[in-house]
């Protein structure tokens, strides 16, 4: 087959069209030329400079360019915490879960699941004293009690992490979070005169946060709640509980007057 001359004319510029954009794509793409290890370092310099959101797109390439390594494995970890650093939590508690699922052997499971109790206890826990009107009894406590349980996984499942010290002491802390959230419901509900729900909050407090600072108030409550139902015998047994464990309790010469801090100030 010939072509005449305007034909190889036109047939040649069509040809130097398709390379022009095929430069185009090329050099739209960032990342091209740059091998696994080497994107991985560039992104790690972009989280250390606070440039998260390229530190992100490298860093989903390097997990699919290192795909079945130990780099990857990094990659993923790293992608979840900045995730959760950039304000996307629920995609950052996604990467951990399937990182941990698909790593079960991982040198790196005890950071995954450690950082999975991280999400979950600043999610919840940094906005405990900002409610914007939400009715308290209403307050969803599923995030503190999910950190909780990421914690309790982690020192079980690794008692020598390097995480495990941090995370027993984010364990207290939610327990008496929890206690003294409980004993402010029941509290809400007593002075309104609801003594029948103040009396069921305090009592599940005794019942499921025994040894925590939040006891004292909570039976301090089931007295007042008791005694404005006229359960005389309970209010008496719950009475001499407080006597007993808390002879100088502040409450019984002062009541909740005494309780004028914010309820998540614990000390």
């Amino acid at each position: 087959m010939t072509f005449s001359l305007w034909q190889r004319g036109a047939l040649l510029g069509t040809i130097a069209v398709a390379l022009q954009l095929a430069g185009c794509a090329t050099g739209g793409d960032e990342f091209a030329g740059r091998n696994a290890e080497k994107l991985y370092a560039e992104a790690k310099d972009d989280i250390d400079a606070g440039g998260y959101e390229r530190a992100i797109k490298a860093l989903e390439r390097v997990e699919g360019l290192a795909a079945g390594t130990l780099l990857s494995q990094q990659a993923q970890l790293d992608l979840a915490w900045l995730y959760w650093k950039t304000g996307e939590k629920a995609q950052a508690l996604s990467s951990i879960d399937r990182f941990i699922k698909l790593n079960p052997s991982s040198a790196g499971l005890d950071y995954a699941i450690y950082l999975r109790g991280l999400i979950n206890f600043n999610d919840d826990l940094g906005l405990l004293g900002s409610f914007a009107g939400q009715d308290l009894s209403e307050r969803d406590q599923r995030a503190a009690r999910d950190a909780w349980q990421s914690f309790k996984q982690l020192v079980d499942q690794f008692p020598t992490s390097r995480y495990a010290p941090d995370a027993r002491a984010r364990m207290d802390y939610i327990v008496n979070s929890l206690a003294a959230y409980e004993v402010h419901v029941a509290r809400y509900y007593l002075r309104r005169g609801a003594y029948l729900a103040a009396a069921n909050r305090a009592q599940q407090t005794v019942t499921d946060f025994q040894q925590t600072p939040a006891i004292e108030e909570a039976l301090y409550i089931l007295v007042q709640a008791y005694d404005r139902l006229e359960l005389t015998q309970l209010r008496d047994a719950a009475d001499r509980v407080l006597r007993l464990n808390y002879p100088q309790s502040r409450y019984l010469t002062e009541g909740l007057a005494s309780k004028e801090r914010p309820w998540w100030k614990l000390f």
